[in-house]
């Protein structure tokens, strides 16, 4: 007897394959005197809302946390009363040597820029603390249940890597304004406070919704596409649009003050 086929994944329109490849492509190094981080062994509740994506550098798609060297957040219990785009935002110290460039008032502005509905299983964004252990997988950001948790970057806007970029990762850079650089055996990716707020907030912040908003998908290939297509659909595209529609407008500005 032929076995029945899987049910295909649920996703949003194919995206551009540079594009699908982007987040889980551009690794964060690991610090350069720490090891790699350990293989999970605690696990936690099966439960859809327990979801962990930890971001950018490693994520996980399972209700597999990770072992001693990746200490799971604080987790937030959702409220039974919240209304529908009501969330919280919990800010922590960014800790020794990193900084967070985006603020409260940063993520709500943001985020007020999506349909309502979109908030609704939201409950928490916390700015959180880069600690010596999370050092060792650092990450851009994760999700949690209902939770999103943002990490602070090098308080000198100089990430460092151990291998050169990929191509997907230059394409990564040039979407946001970053720019690479050898530096002897190491790569160097610089950012400015401009470019790395407009990647949190654009990218970041924008693909961990995703992973909220999708509670049918359960494979990590499949969850992680479906909040890569998320993040370049509702953070990157529509963030480009209103650049554009503001640079049309001040170049517009500008050639009527030349005639008068």
């Amino acid at each position: 007897m032929e076995s029945e086929a899987a049910p295909a994944p649920v996703l949003g329109p194919r995206p551009i394959p540079a594009l699908a490849s982007l987040r889980s492509i551009m690794s964060r190094r690991y610090d350069l005197s720490l090891k790699g981080p350990a293989p999970a062994t605690n696990a936690a509740a099966r439960d859809h809302r327990r979801f962990v994506s930890m971001g950018k550098r490693a994520r996980i798609s399972s209700a597999t946390l990770r072992g001693p060297y990746m200490p799971p957040e604080t987790w937030y219990e959702p409220s039974e009363t919240k209304a529908r785009s009501e969330y919280k935002v919990i800010s922590r110290r960014a800790g020794r040597g990193y900084k967070h460039f985006v603020n409260e008032e940063d993520v709500r502005s943001r985020l007020a820029q999506l349909p309502a509905w979109m908030l609704s299983e939201l409950h928490v964004v916390q700015l959180s603390t880069m600690t010596r252990k999370k050092r060792v997988s650092p990450c851009y950001g994760m999700q949690w249940g209902n939770a999103i948790y943002l990490y602070p970057i090098e308080e000198s806007l100089v990430e460092t890597f151990v291998q050169p970029p990929k191509p997907a990762q230059r394409i990564e850079a040039m979407m946001y304004g970053a720019t690479w650089e050898q530096d002897g055996e190491h790569w160097k990716l610089h950012w400015t406070e401009t470019t790395i707020r407009d990647f949190y907030l654009n990218n970041v912040l924008i693909h961990e919704l995703g992973h909220i908003l999708d509670n049918r998908n359960r494979s990590y290939k499949d969850r992680e596409r479906f909040a890569e297509w998320f993040a370049v659909e509702y953070g990157y595209k529509p963030s480009r649009r209103t650049q554009l529609a503001e640079q049309a407008v001040a170049k517009y500005v500008v050639r009527r003050h030349h005639r008068t």
